[in-house]
Parts: C-alpha cells; structure tokens; sequence
C-alpha cells in the first residue's frame, strides 16, 4: 500500500520539478526481489494518478534492476581502486567480536585482502579521518565525521548491489540533481555522498523531509496507525484535499491560510522553507479539510463523486431501491453534514431501504418517556396534513408543545421511528421526500414494536 509519508515525498518531488522546469523521475527499486511484485508498481501509479499525477506529469517508471551492469562495473571500479574490500564476516561474528549489535562492523576484514569468493559480501572503505558535509536544502549543512562511519555493505554476499550503492549508479547515470526524501534517509546521506566523492562526481543536493508522527508523536507506522493513501480514498477523501493536506506536513503558505489552491502551493511552495521538525499527521485535521473540499463542490459535482459509495457491493438497500432523482433532493441537505463520501450512504438508507436500519442504542435512547403517545399523534396528524417540510415541523412541534416539549425532544422518536437514527438530515424535509405513506408506516411499525 501507498504510504502516506511517501505520497507527501512524491508531492514535494513533483512540484519542485515543475517550478524549476525539470523533471520528476519515478525510479522503481526492484533490486530486493523479496519486495517487488507487479502489483505493488501497480498500485504506486494508481495512488499517483489519484493525487492527479499521471504518467505524462513524470519520467518512467524506470526499474533499477535494469542497471544491473552498472551497478557491477562501479562496485568493480571501487575494488580495484582500493576503495572497497571484500568480507566474508557473518552478522554473528561481529556482534561478537564488539560484543554489541549496536556498535556497527569493526573493519576486521580491511586489510585481509580477501579475494572474491562465493558468500563475500563487499564493504567500502571509509575514510579514517575527516568530516562528510551533506548539503540538506532542509537541515543547512549537517556533518558527519567520517571515524564513526562504519565500512558499509555496497554488494551482498550474492553480487547483488545495496540500495545505496544502486540508488548513487542510477543518480549518475540519470543527472539526478536534487534527490527530495524523508528523514529516515539522513544517515544514508552522508555514506552515499562518500560514494558519489569516490566514483568521481558531484553529488547531488539533498533535501530530508521531516518524519509524520502520530498523536503521540511516535513515527508513523503502517502497523499500527492508518497509513495506507487506498484507504483513505476508499474511506471517500478526495485526491484534491489530501494533496492540499499533505504539502502541508512541514510546509506552509503565507499568512494563515491552510485550504488553499493548488496554484497558490505551486507558485509559493519552497524547499527551503520546509520545518525540519516531525510533522503531525492529524486524521482529524485531514478530515476536516475534506469537509471543507467537500462542502465546496458544486451539488452536481457532489453527487458525481458520490456515486461510487450509491452503487457499491455494500449498500443495504436492493440495487433497484436506488433512485437518482430521490438522492439529488438530498444531495445539497446531504453536502454539508459529512467529512467523508462514505458517510452519505448511513446520510440517506432510510430513503432507499424497505426498513429504516435501526441503531439500537439511538432506539434504546429515543423511544422513553412521552415516545408513545407522541408517535401515536404524530401519525394521527401525518394522515391528513398537506405533506409540506414546514406544516410537517409546525405540527410536530405542537404536539410537542401540548407535552411540555420542545421540538428537538419531540421530534426524537419521530426521527429513530422513520430513519433508525438520531442524526442525520434535516427531519422534516426527509419526510417530506420520503413521502406521507412510508413516514406513516414506519412510525406505526415503531408503535408496534413498543407494544
């Protein structure tokens, strides 16, 4: 699944490619078999197309492993140069050896000159003394002395190249010039700039985005907090508030302002001006901006979006229970009391289902006290009123009045009777759309059921 620490990177990527007329490369790193299915690749440019980045709007995707030649003539280059060896010490021996998993290789195999062999993984060679200053568009310039640097891995035990070593070939062979990316890639930085130095080349300019932390401000993790940008689509966010939300997860416009445009990140957004410090991802906050993007679209546009949600395999109502016109009565009441899309299916069942799906504890809350003879004068005057939303409200309300009620705890067991519910739209226009004959049927069967 689409993480969504990753979609923020692709953003971040696309719009800095667009404001300096360059292009965004989406490189697809299939070296580790183990993680590479087709259909994993799938889903990374499905999630990309939702955010509205399609494949014209970047170049590739290119497969790593397609540079599988390059990537063994550097590592090649490197040996014979002297600026990496060969080693043939297990995990177990090292910790070992340091009495510590933590403390990284100690160099045992730097000067056993060891020649290539089956099992014997290749280590480069890094330098004793000096500092690495990394060049971070975000962080300023952090530096890293090269002593507490372990001799990292460049090439498994099977040839295979090491995502750092692959990722500088690809960088090189690509004129990558900015590689934009999150935090957890800070410590590779300074070992693949030691590689670009080594392989003769000027390495690129970095920027490290700051980690998304939960509430707790623990590191996002797929494992325990919604992560997943399929999700959140299928949950009914739409592509244009999650990009808005997104770009803000260390970054901001100008002034106050949070909902803004897409041209206003485009023409203001800069790398530059990106917070270092671990970004919040507030579910709630993005739901909220969703029910600002939402509340936004034009009626048509919203009962376009809609319509995967009405005519899904979970929908409680028969398929031909549905009616357009019925939900386009609805759909404005509907717009402004959801954060999501998925939410407008509970919004509307009662106007579709032969039965209103009853929430028992709305019931259990509802249907006390007054219930009975309200329900019983309610469907006493429901038989002859003119069926209008505002005589409907009228009449309601003198009923409740007659009790010592206010309208909203008259109009409470009318509610669950006829939608199942406690919330939802406006009551009385939803009697008036679901009409006399069904409203006065469903507030019987409610009496009924309290006998």
């Amino acid at each position: 699944m689409f993480h969504v620490g990753n979609a923020r990177s692709v953003l971040f990527n696309w719009v800095f490619a667009r404001q300096s007329g360059g292009t965004m490369v989406l490189r697809i790193e299939d070296t580790d078999a183990a993680r590479n299915r087709p259909e994993w690749v799938q889903g990374i440019l499905d999630a990309m197309a939702w955010l509205g980045i399609g494949p014209d709007q970047y170049e590739g995707p290119v497969f790593q492993s397609a540079y599988a030649g390059e990537h063994r003539a550097a590592i090649d280059r490197l040996l014979t140069a002297g600026l990496a060896y060969h080693c043939d010490c297990t995990r177990e021996q090292v910790i070992a050896r340091t009495g510590s998993e933590h403390k990284g290789y100690d160099g045992y195999c730097r000067d056993r000159a060891l020649p290539a062999a089956a099992g014997r993984a290749v280590r480069f060679r890094t330098p004793d003394e000096g500092v690495t200053t990394v060049v971070d568009l975000v962080r300023g310039k952090p530096t890293f002395e090269n002593a507490l640097i372990e001799d990292f891995v460049i090439a498994r035990g099977d040839g295979s190249p090491v995502f750092l070593l692959a990722n500088v070939v690809d960088d090189m062979l690509m004129g990558i010039t900015h590689v934009i990316r999150a935090e957890e890639h800070l410590p590779n930085a300074p070992k693949q700039q030691l590689l670009w130095e080594a392989l003769g080349a000027e390495p690129p300019i970095w920027a490290h985005a700051p980690i998304l932390v939960n509430e707790k401000r623990q590191k996002l993790s797929k494992r325990r907090d919604r992560v997943a940008l399929e999700d959140f689509r299928a949950e009914g966010y739409l592509a244009a508030a999650m990009r808005n939300y997104l770009m803000l997860l260390g970054w901001a416009p100008g002034g106050d302002r949070e909902i803004v445009p897409w041209s206003v990140v485009e023409d203001e957004f800069r790398l530059d001006q990106v917070n270092p410090s671990p970004a919040y991802f507030d579910v709630r906050k993005l739901r909220a901006f969703n029910g600002e993007y939402i509340r936004a679209l034009p009626v048509d546009g919203f009962i376009d979006a809609c319509q995967p949600w009405l005519h899904g395999g979970t929908v409680p109502w028969r398929p031909d229970a549905y009616d357009e016109k019925t939900f386009a009565a609805v759909a404005e009441l509907a717009q402004t009391r959801i954060g999501v899309l998925s939410e407008v299916v509970p919004m509307v069942d009662f106007l579709f289902c032969d039965q209103p799906q009853v929430d028992e504890a709305a019931w259990a809350k509802a249907m006390t006290g007054d219930a009975r003879p309200l329900l019983e004068a309610a469907v006493e005057t429901y038989q002859s009123i003119e069926w209008r939303a505002d005589l409907l409200k009228a009449a309601l309300e003198a009923i409740g009045t007659q009790r010592g009620l206010k309208l909203g705890k008259a109009q409470a067991p009318v509610r669950v009777a006829v939608t199942g519910r406690t919330v939802g739209l406006p009551l009385f226009e939803s009697l008036e759309i679901l009409g006399r004959d069904r409203t006065v049927a469903r507030l019987r069967a409610a009496l009924d059921r309290l006998s």
